[in-house]
């Protein structure tokens, strides 16, 4: 079913019973890796990559660019999404977010272009909380990329749906973040950026581009920055600076807090003494962590 943006009644017991039985559903989609996506991908992150040709491994959450839900035009709701139910259970709180997530890749099998490709996703488990600023449902999903070889990416993916934001409501107290670190890139998150990034990722969600709807219906000050494209920068800082040959075989991370178009902000990395495993995070003009998280590198 899909509701409407406002806020709605508390989950009672039985609903959140209901949503629960979504958990072990799975979905296995296909896809043929092809170049066109990452020549975009370079592009959108401002890199000189070679021209990727058949062969060339994709870039850490490359992967991303690839099983992309098409849901008919009829099939969208209100806020830009695919309506709800379906492989997804219909969460009816209006505010939909990615929160985080979990991967490794093999080493020693990754994905390249022009694989034949093949992702399994599994509902892992949906958990009810009742937070500061009111009800938050999150899906835990798992998947699977398995290529010719066999399994390649193993990721767990956190989604939050929150209820509405109330005229008033407090946020949440931020957490200052280090802001020097070794490596340091500005980034400017303006229209155009996050366009790309949504037509890259084949994302509707109106949170990302339609500033009417973000800041009058879901109550934003602006635009949000996509948190996969932040997590994507935090991975691509890893690429620009460590050393030749060394690739991630591990990523976390976890938002923390919403960045908007407003203002510039920073993605940040301290590498170990070692240079295996790199400290990351993100945070706003303010100084503000919105972001962290950490890779381990092979």
């Amino acid at each position: 079913m899909e509701t409407s943006t406002s806020n709605i009644a508390t989950l009672d017991a039985a609903a959140i019973d209901y949503l629960r039985e979504w958990v072990g559903r799975s979905e296995t989609l296909e896809d043929t890796l092809c170049a066109a996506p990452l020549r975009g991908f370079s592009a959108t992150l401002d890199r000189d990559d070679p021209p990727p040709v058949r062969g060339t491994v994709l870039p850490p959450l490359g992967h991303w660019l690839y099983f992309l839900p098409h849901a008919p035009q009829n099939q969208i709701g209100p806020d830009g999404h695919p309506r709800r139910g379906g492989f997804l259970p219909p969460v009816p709180l209006p505010r939909r977010m990615w929160a985080g997530g979990r991967l490794r890749w093999d080493p020693a099998n990754p994905l390249r272009v022009g694989d034949e490709a093949r992702r399994v996703s599994r509902i892992e488990s949906v958990t009810h909380k009742q937070g500061r600023t009111g009800e938050m449902v999150f899906v835990l999903m798992k998947h699977q990329v398995h290529n010719a070889q066999g399994l390649a990416l193993t990721e767990e993916h956190d989604i939050v749906y929150r209820a509405a934001a109330q005229p008033g409501e407090a946020a949440p107290p931020p957490t200052a973040a280090e802001t020097t670190a070794p490596w340091r890139r500005e980034i400017v998150p303006d229209d155009v950026l996050l366009f790309r990034y949504s037509a890259l990722t084949f994302n509707g969600h109106r949170i990302h581009y339609d500033r009417e709807y973000v800041t009058q219906v879901e109550g934003y000050p602006g635009l949000i920055v996509h948190g996969p494209l932040i997590a994507t920068l935090l991975t691509d800082l890893v690429r620009r600076h460590a050393a030749p040959g060394a690739n991630i075989t591990r990523f976390e991370f976890k938002a923390v807090r919403p960045t908007f178009d407003l203002h510039p902000f920073h993605v940040n990395g301290a590498p170990s003494a070692d240079g295996r495993r790199v400290e990351l995070w993100a945070h706003d003009h303010e100084g503000w962590l919105t972001m962290r998280g950490f890779a381990e590198l092979g």
